[in-house]
């Protein structure tokens, strides 16, 4: 799956009414443990199962702050955030960002 970069309050509120469950990497351009994560990420879109959205920090700081306070998650970059149902119910930061953190929540689930 193609990452997509998300911006306003707006974006991540449509994309969450949308879709059941996606990954969230909150990403600095300016941190070289974000770039490794990042690169970490845009080597799992081959093998993504579900939408994978990325937040440049930088650029979306008020975003990033209402996802914060929304989910209450302490903000953390780079962050990579796994969201069900419109809560985050996985997180992890700096260099726990790993392949084997994204392919264990890679997994489908059957139905309830």
């Amino acid at each position: 799956m193609k990452i997509n970069d998300v911006y306003t309050k707006e974006e991540f509120n449509e994309m969450t009414e949308v879709q059941n469950k996606y990954f969230l990497l909150k990403h600095s351009l300016t941190c070289p443990i974000s770039a490794n994560a990042n690169e970490v990420y845009e080597r799992f879109q081959s093998e993504a199962n579900y939408p994978l959205y990325r937040l440049y920090v930088q650029k979306s700081q008020e975003l990033s702050k209402h996802i914060e306070e929304e989910q209450s998650v302490k903000h953390e970059s780079p962050q990579l955030l796994v969201f069900e149902n419109g809560r985050a119910v996985a997180n992890v930061s700096h260099y726990d960002i790993t392949e084997r953190f994204l392919q264990q929540h890679n997994r489908f689930r059957a139905p309830e």
